[in-house]
């Protein structure tokens, strides 16, 4: 199972430098496991960049994997995992869902490069 980070989405969806390295994951939809914070941030951040009809576009393509919603559970872990980490609160809610789920967490984002369960590309 993939859940990929908002940076990574992002960098995809802009055909980015780093792009190539969220291709994979991104396109096997039978094991791609989307955030609803992901969905979130993808839809405000295209639709600053590039307008609202490609921010809808980029989350019905995100669609094509399962949605997975913020619950009781997963919250609390998100937030000892922030507490923990030191993660922004959207950070530790996307580790959170792939750890939760045994997914791995793929992003270009510098805090999470050591954490075990990440496959990290350094941002160029």
């Amino acid at each position: 199972m993939n859940v990929i980070d908002s940076s990574g989405w992002i960098e995809y969806f802009d055909d980015g430098v780093n792009a190539d390295f969220f291709t994979a994951p991104i396109q096997d939809v039978e094991n791609l496991l989307v955030p609803a914070i992901c969905t979130y941030e993808v839809f405000k951040r295209v639709s600053m960049n590039r307008g609202e009809e490609d921010a809808l576009r980029a989350i019905g393509f995100m669609s094509s994997g399962r949605e997975v919603d913020l619950n009781r559970e997963l919250a609390v872990s998100a937030a000892q995992i922030s507490l923990e980490l030191k993660l922004a609160m959207a950070d530790s809610i996307i580790l959170a869902t792939a750890q939760s789920l045994n997914a791995v967490l793929w992003t270009q984002d510098e805090h999470f490069k050591d954490i075990p369960g990440v496959n990290f590309v350094e941002k160029k």
